[in-house]
């Protein structure tokens, strides 16, 4: 395995386990927002413990986020020197903008609301929680400010030395590309948080303890979780894909498994790409589908793999291919079991359909998966480009960094992450099994 193979294995396994925590903080500290507005409209303290309760599952993620997110930056200059020396003097500025603004606007005000509550009127504290929730989907508009400009380079010039200069902080900031995917990411990280707070409801509910909790946390994530897959899907996915079609189109081609240039291009449901022999085998699709919600013309031209150069495909096209069509595929059950839990909580049934309980309770890791097939999509998508058109990625990889030293470090994130992944299994489940009112919580209230 060459170095640059390594790298890349790298940074993709810190950034997959980094991301499966934040993805969860984003959504919930909405979610938290409406519980705190709930118990400010209503006066009700249930709602309070409720969102206390939540706190502590954000706290703990919050805490993992850190520490598996500061190493990434450091691999900018281990693992990607050239591409930092080069694009630093642009990705540096939202970078700097996430720690110095958002990090520490989420960090402090989530210290204010964990343990301030007693000492704060109760819209201070709700106020505490608006400032986690900004914070926390700031720090998400500066990374995806970062990635977009990856995508999509926009306010810069190259430099006599081959260094990229930023021209427009504008530019850089309204990026076109920007715009559909830090909502189509942030309607992702709600819909994670629907899920688990709906799976934990459901918990509670069949195993009959803190039911009336366990109501409130299905009612709220059931809610949210319509809301949100739907967006998920339209407008935010269909914006996304008019991203990938307008300035990506070797990437559509290989997300969608078109080989041949067609006019009214068909959408392919299911299928099993020979990139060989240039077909899709045992294909279930909708005829000419893709070229209507590509073009919003039925009879509209997608350009196929064919007419693209080798050297500007991207280098995996069956992981893109599955990854892609997994994204969509759980896209679309989350909006099926969103549908079926909403009708049956509006037909008052949902808190006694077992079967229905089950599925919420099963469904939680799949958001994950989704969101995780989502993110290699983009990412692989954009291959072979590290800065799409200007910077192919064995450009940017460190030089001096060999093989053996880079799978060293790989070998050792891997040992501490799976420590860390066993300490955040265990402390989220001793909050879940002590349940919102439990007497520490009474205690930490009054700190």
């Amino acid at each position: 395995m060459d170095a640059l193979t390594v790298h890349r294995l790298h940074f993709a396994f810190t950034v997959t386990f980094h991301y499966l925590f934040p993805q969860l903080t984003m959504g919930l500290a909405l979610l938290i927002l409406v519980l705190k507005t709930v118990a400010l409209r209503t006066g009700d303290e249930h709602y309070n413990r409720a969102a206390r309760f939540w706190a502590r599952i954000f706290a703990i993620n919050f805490t993992m986020g850190v520490v598996t997110g500061i190493p990434m930056e450091f691999q900018f200059g281990t693992n990607w020197a050239r591409f930092s020396k080069a694009a630093g003097g642009v990705i540096g500025q939202t970078l700097a903008m996430e720690g110095v603004f958002s990090f520490f606007l989420e960090s402090s005000f989530l210290g204010i609301f964990l343990f301030g509550e007693k000492r704060l009127r109760p819209k201070a504290h709700w106020f505490a929680a608006f400032l986690v929730f900004a914070g926390s989907w700031l720090s998400g508009f500066f990374i995806i400010a970062t990635d977009a400009w990856m995508q999509h380079p926009t306010g810069y010039q190259v430099g006599k030395n081959g260094e990229i200069l930023l021209t427009s902080l504008s530019g850089l900031l309204l990026n076109p590309w920007l715009f559909w995917q830090y909502l189509h990411n942030m309607i992702g990280s709600v819909v994670t948080a629907s899920f688990v707070m709906a799976s934990v409801g459901a918990f509670y509910l069949l195993t009959r303890q803190s039911e009336e909790y366990g109501r409130t946390f299905v009612r709220v994530g059931v809610i949210a979780g319509i809301i949100s897959t739907f967006l998920m899907a339209f407008p935010t996915g269909d914006g996304q894909g008019k991203n990938i079609a307008w300035h990506q189109p070797p990437t559509l081609a290989a997300m969608e498994g078109l080989f041949e240039t067609e006019h009214g291009a068909p959408l392919a449901l299911i299928g099993q790409p020979d990139f060989e022999k240039r077909r899709l085998d045992n294909p279930l699709t909708i005829p000419r589908a893709l070229s209507f919600l590509t073009y919003q013309r039925w009879g509209a031209e997608v350009k196929g793999l064919n007419v693209f150069p080798p050297q500007r495909l991207p280098d995996n096209l069956p992981l893109l291919y599955y990854s892609y069509h997994i994204m969509v595929g759980l896209g679309t059950i989350f909006i099926g079991v969103m549908a079926l839990a909403s009708l049956s909580l509006w037909r008052g049934r949902l808190y006694r359909s077992r079967l229905l309980l089950w599925l919420l309770m099963l469904m939680l890791p799949f958001p994950y998966i989704a969101t995780t097939a989502g993110w290699i999509t983009a990412e692989v998508g954009r291959q072979p480009w590290l800065i799409y058109g200007i910077m192919r990625t064995p450009e940017g990889v460190s030089p001096h960094i060999s093989a053996g030293n880079a799978l060293f470090t790989l070998l050792g994130f891997m040992g501490i992450y799976t420590i860390l992944a066993i300490l955040f299994l265990f402390l989220v489940r001793r909050e879940i099994e002590e349940g919102p009112e439990h007497p520490m919580e009474a205690r930490a209230a009054t700190l």
